[in-house]
This record gives C-alpha cells, sequence and structure tokens, in this order.
C-alpha cells in the first residue's frame, strides 16, 4: 500500500498559509498589493481591534468578474504572470498566486467587486466556498477578512498584542504610502483615522502625514544615477534620527524591500555626522531594469537579489554623503507654539474576545499646518525664499548639491559657561558650542590626515616601551604587526607573548606616547572581524581625538575659544565630533526674541 499521498486542497493551503500569513500585518500586505496591483487611486485599510477581528480593504481599482473572483482563491491562480520569462520582468508587487488561497484557509472571507456593471458576492469560510452571488455594482473590490486563524488555534494563541499587530501594519501601511505616493491611502482602526495621505504624488507630503512637519522641513532631496541603476528620494539632516533602522525604506521598482547591505551604507554615508547607535530616517526610491533583479527568493517578497550590487552601494553612499555635506548642518533650536495634546489611547477590556485588551483611541482634534511643498524646504534665513537644488554631475554619479556651499559661520566667542560651553555669537545669533566636541573634531581631522601621509616622520622614545600580551593577543599582534610599521611604529618581538615599540610617528600627541600606543595595540587586538586599514585608521583616529580633547569643566581662555573656533571652521565638517554629536547649537535672533517674549517678536526673522 502506497505511503505517499498528494495533500488534498485545503491542507497544502493551510500550509502555505504558514509561509504567507504570519500575522494581521501579512494579510493587510498582500490585499492591498492586489489592490495597487489592480491600478487603485484610493485605497481604505479599516480594522477592528488591531486586524485581530476584522481586516477590510475598499480600492476603486478594476475589479473582477464571477469567474476571476472564484478562481481567485485557488493556488496558483494569477493573472501577473504567463511563463517564466515573466519572472525576470515583473511590473506588479504580486505574482505567485498564493496569497488569496493561504488568506482564505485561516479566515472567514467576505468579497464583493465588480468591474463597472454586474457586481459578484462570495463568501468563504475555512478556503471552503459558501456562497456565489450577485453584488454591488461600484467598481473596485472590497474584501473582508474576520476571525484570523480562527480554525488553527495554535497560531491564535501566538498573535501578539494589539499594540504590536496595529503598530506593525501601521508601518507597512507607512513604507507603502511613501513608495506610492499617487494613491490615497487611509488606514483606521476602529474607526480612528491612523494615516491619510492626498495621493498628490508628492512623497514630502506623504512624509509629513506620517513623520510631522518638524522631521519634512529636515529632509533633503537626493537624486543620483549611473548606468545601471537610478535612485531617488530624501533623506534626514544627521541632526534627526531614530533608534532602529526601521525608518530607513528602500524602494525597488514600487515594491518596498528590506536589504540589510543597502541599510549598512545608508548608514556609512553619515558616518560621524551622527551617533553610531542611532539612524537616519531616509526614503530611497531605485529604479532598475527588472532583469537586473530577483524578487522570486521569498513568499513575502521583501527581500529581493541584485545584480551589480557594489555600483548601487557606492551610487547610494556617494549621492547621500553629497546630499547632507552641502549644507549648513548647525541644529537650531527652533521654538513653536505648544500643539494641543494628543489623547491617550484607551481601552476596553470587556469587548475583546481574545486575551488582549482593545484600542480605542480618541480622534486627535488639531492638524499638522501643511508645509510649502517645493523642490526643497529649505528656507533662506533673511527672506523665507525657497533654496532651489540644482543637478551637478561629475564623471560617474549626478547628484543633487546647492548652487553654493554653506560654510561654518563666523563668530566670535563672548565667555564660558560651566568650563564645558562657549558662548558664541554673530549678526544672525547665539550659538553654543561644546569644547570637548569642538576640539575631537579638530584633533580628528588632523590624525586622519596625518595617518593618510605616506612621508610620516618617526620620532624614537628615549625610553622603548615593553609591553606584555596574552598568548592569543599576541599571535593577533604578531599578524597584524606590518600595520604599525607602515604608520612608521618601530616594534619588535620581545620575550614570550611581549613586544618592545622603540620609535613612534611623530604625531603621536607628546607626553602621551605610551598611553597612546597601548591604545592603538588594543585597537588591533580588539578589531578581528572585517579588519581593514580603512577601519583602523578610523578608530585610532577617533579614539585619539577623543582622549587629546579639551576635558568638560576645563576653563580656556578667550583666546583658546577663538583658535578653536578658527580651527574648527576649518574642518571639512565642522558641525559634528567624529561620534557624531554636534559640535554646536544655534539661536537665531528671532527665537530670542520670541523666548523672552519681546514686544514685536511675531513680526522679527
Amino acid at each position: 500500500m502506497a505511503v505517499i499521498k498528494i495533500m488534498d486542497e485545503l491542507l497544502a493551503n493551510k500550509i502555505a498559509a504558514g509561509e504567507v500569513v504570519e500575522r494581521c500585518a501579512s494579510v493587510v500586505k498582500e490585499l492591498v498589493e492586489n489592490s495597487i496591483d489592480a491600478g487603485s487611486t484610493e485605497i481604505k485599510v479599516e480594522l477592528e481591534d488591531a486586524g485581530t477581528r476584522q481586516i477590510k480593504v475598499i480600492d476603486n481599482g478594476k475589479g473582477m468578474d464571477k469567474d476571476d473572483a472564484v478562481l481567485a482563491f485557488s493556488r496558483h491562480a494569477t493573472s501577473k504572470i504567463d511563463d517564466e520569462d515573466d519572472l525576470y520582468r515583473l511590473t506588479t508587487l504580486g505574482f505567485r498566486g498564493e496569497a488569496l488561497a493561504s488568506i482564505a484557509a485561516v479566515s472567514k472571507v467576505d468579497l464583493k467587486t465588480c468591474m463597472g456593471e454586474i457586481g459578484t458576492h462570495v463568501v468563504i469560510n475555512g478556503g471552503k466556498i459558501l456562497e456565489v452571488g450577485l453584488g454591488d455594482a461600484r467598481k473596485g473590490t472590497t474584501i473582508t477578512v474576520s476571525e484570523l486563524f480562527y480554525n488553527t488555534p495554535a497560531r491564535l494563541k501566538h498573535m501578539k498584542s494589539l499594540y504590536t499587530e496595529l503598530a506593525s501594519i501601521t508601518d507597512y501601511i507607512n513604507k507603502l504610502a511613501l513608495s506610492q505616493p499617487n494613491i490615497r491611502f487611509t488606514l483606521k482602526n476602529n474607526d480612528n483615522v491612523i494615516l491619510r495621505t492626498d495621493g498628490s504624488g508628492n512623497i514630502l507630503k506623504v512624509i509629513q502625514s506620517i513623520y510631522g512637519t518638524d522631521v519634512a522641513r529636515k529632509m533633503v532631496p537626493i537624486k543620483g544615477e549611473n548606468a545601471d541603476y537610478e535612485i531617488s528620494g530624501y533623506v534626514s539632516l544627521p541632526e534627526v534620527h531614530r533608534s532602529s533602522r526601521n525608518n530607513m525604506v528602500t524602494i525597488v521598482n514600487g515594491r518596498v524591500v528590506r536589504n540589510m547591505d543597502i541599510n549598512r551604507t545608508i548608514n556609512d554615508a553619515y558616518h560621524s555626522y551622527k551617533p553610531d547607535n542611532r539612524y537616519p530616517i531616509t526614503i530611497i526610491n531605485i529604479e532598475v531594469d527588472p532583469s537586473v533583479i530577483d524578487v522570486n527568493i521569498h513568499p513575502t517578497k521583501m527581500d529581493i537579489k541584485f545584480s551589480k550590487m557594489d555600483t548601487l552601494l557606492e551610487l547610494i553612499k556617494v549621492t547621500i554623503f553629497a546630499a547632507i555635506t552641502d549644507r549648513n548642518l548647525i541644529p537650531e533650536v527652533s521654538i513653536r507654539k505648544e500643539k494641543p495634546k494628543r489623547e491617550e489611547l484607551r481601552f476596553d477590556l470587556e469587548r475583546h474576545s481574545h486575551t488582549e485588551p482593545k484600542i480605542e483611541a480618541e480622534p486627535i482634534e488639531f492638524e499638522e499646518p501643511e508645509i510649502p511643498i517645493n523642490e526643497s524646504i529649505y528656507e533662506d534665513e533673511n527672506n523665507g525664499d525657497i533654496v532651489h537644488e540644482v543637478v551637478m554631475e561629475n564623471d560617474e554619479y549626478k547628484i543633487n548639491t546647492k548652487e553654493e556651499k554653506e560654510f561654518m559661520p563666523e563668530m566670535y566667542p563672548v565667555g564660558l559657561v560651566h568650563g564645558t560651553y562657549i558662548i558664541a555669537q554673530n549678526e544672525k545669533g547665539m550659538y553654543i558650542i561644546d569644547q570637548h566636541a569642538a576640539k575631537e573634531r579638530c584633533n580628528y581631522e588632523k590624525f586622519k590626515v596625518a595617518m593618510g601621509k605616506p612621508n610620516i616622520a618617526s620620532t624614537p622614545l628615549l625610553f622603548p616601551i615593553t609591553i606584555e600580551l596574552s598568548n592569543d593577543e599576541f599571535i593577533i599582534l604578531k599578524e597584524n604587526m606590518h600595520i604599525l610599521e607602515d604608520l612608521k611604529f618601530k616594534i619588535e618581538e620581545f620575550g614570550i607573548n611581549s613586544v618592545i615599540v622603540k620609535e613612534h610617528p611623530a604625531w603621536l600627541p607628546q607626553g602621551h606616547e605610551e598611553e597612546s600606543i597601548r591604545n592603538i595595540i588594543e585597537i588591533i587586538i580588539h578589531t578581528k572581524k572585517d579588519f581593514s586599514i580603512e577601519k583602523f585608521n578610523e578608530k585610532v583616529a577617533t579614539m585619539m581625538s577623543c582622549k587629546h580633547a579639551i576635558k568638560a569643566n576645563t576653563n580656556i581662555t578667550m583666546e583658546d575659544m577663538e583658535a578653536l573656533i578658527s580651527d574648527l571652521r576649518k574642518c571639512k565638517n565642522p558641525f559634528n565630533c567624529p561620534h557624531g554629536r554636534p559640535t554646536m547649537i544655534y539661536y537665531s535672533n528671532y527665537d530670542l526674541e520670541k523666548l523672552f517674549k519681546r514686544s514685536g517678536f511675531d513680526t522679527i526673522k
């Protein structure tokens, strides 16, 4: 008797649902992507209890006739590809033909769809079609998914909290809205609006809807291209950052994707312009010939493979770096009117049928003011005019840059607070400079230049320094001894697990030679993974700049302050220390007038 049998359709669909339908957000993703593929210009997502009770998606797309409406719930049924070659020229978000069958297998589905004349109504429970009849004549599709995982108790038991489910859905709809600015999106939970976009095609307005006006004003437009890729979008100024990479949105041919290499490259472009453990807000839109990418490597279609990945990463890094370094990056303390407080989320513990509380969010009564949208939202401080962007070309990349680069403005010191903060001023306002961070930046750029010179002078030590190591540390150092020799250290083995240093490069701070040498050797020993000369030089310069900067609570003279400001103005990046902290913040005259509520402050600018 045969042991191997072909599974029936319902069982196969339930198994497939384990890959495709992980949670409520998975259902929303698949349904909304179907609406986008149907040519919708307006999509509404209405949730009950963060989707655990019900998910409804309403669109104004082309709809389906009766035959397609029924066939759509069969496995591997799709209108988006015909043959194998179509996999390499995909223009739709979906193509696998598994989503609806998988969703229907673990929920109760009500579908109403119409192509403009006679509508169709389909009811499915647990993958079984219960009813097929006439429906509304409104063009488009309304699909309602209720009681997700009702017939798979183990999956239902492991559903996350309502907060988590709602946050996951909101996050994905936010990203879809950023990827499709021409579509009007509305997201509601228990009749409360979470997101609404206008479908105008202006991505900056979508950014404002998601992140608010303050963030939108601090987003920088980018544009670049090479032989294989075109990129565009917006990236935040270095002063705007978050605790996770989740706000780094990558879009490829209209598809939201995740790629750690791209995220790492974006973060590298901000290196030393922000704290290392913080991440920028970025929306990177990549346009590429579909044949250059492979989307068919994961059921969720979120992970894709690129050919010529190196050229894409270089383009992204060059374009972003040019955008964020081509403007004044001094954070301005902006004094704004207080907004009405948002109401706290309220919960009804009685209504929810599962174990988690239901979200009952009170409507938010205030509205964000619209920001003036143009080619750039940066206003000139004197007249409020929009600073327009122009496209400059180099040999390989086309990048956006301003007509004239803004350097650190001239200023003069007037005092010192707590032996830590220099107070400086000019005709535009007041600057507070962190003397430690400023000196760090000056030291860092000095050390980077010195370490990059091929003809570094060396200085002999009057008393050679002996350093004892553990056996494993000695092995690592011995393997990388040539790095120190290239930097003009004269270092030799000296007994068991010991080395002796007889000469050092001239740029080592006088009086701190032994401490500096030990710190540099520690960097070599502890930089085991992905070791490179560039990373080593970077770490040494960062370490040295910090250890030899002016410490907090150190009173310096007015002459020292003037010299520090002068040195800072000569730096390539005077706005951040090597760790990404700001070296200074700025209060405009307008902000000061407003803080002190001086007469006529609301007309001064």
